[in-house]
């Protein structure tokens, strides 16, 4: 038979400090000074999945990369790397490389010749 926790029980443990402010559940760290993040492994297979978009986005292209096995550091560096490579803005959102405009070809080429896995998905 389970037991039902109540009260600060069931939120799991200290959620806000006077001192620190919010906490994180994970880490029971402040959210300022919190860790997870760098410590999660990234997601993916290592094979960098390069799509056009449109969807959601008000009609607007977008090129997303995805699948690559790299820290957050790491993104962050080839992201700005391709965003000069194609002369256009972008992001990194949740680990996917955003690139303004059709840049699906070409991004799917400077990966290859830069010694990533990388194939062209969707339409």
């Amino acid at each position: 038979m389970s037991r039902k926790s109540k009260g600060l029980e069931a939120l799991g443990g200290l959620v806000y400090s006077t001192d620190a402010g919010r906490m994180c559940p994970g880490c029971r760290e402040a959210v300022g000074s919190c860790r997870c993040a760098d410590l999660q492994v990234p997601q993916g297979d290592g094979i960098a999945r390069v799509r056009r978009e449109t969807k959601g986005r008000g009609g607007k292209t977008v090129t997303t990369i995805s699948g690559l096995v790299l820290s957050a550091e790491e993104l962050k560096a080839l992201a700005k790397r391709m965003k000069a490579r194609c002369g256009c803005g972008g992001s990194l959102k949740d680990g996917v490389i955003e690139i303004q405009g059709d840049q699906a070809d070409l991004l799917c080429q400077w990966l290859i010749a830069e010694g990533f896995a990388a194939k062209r998905a969707g339409g």
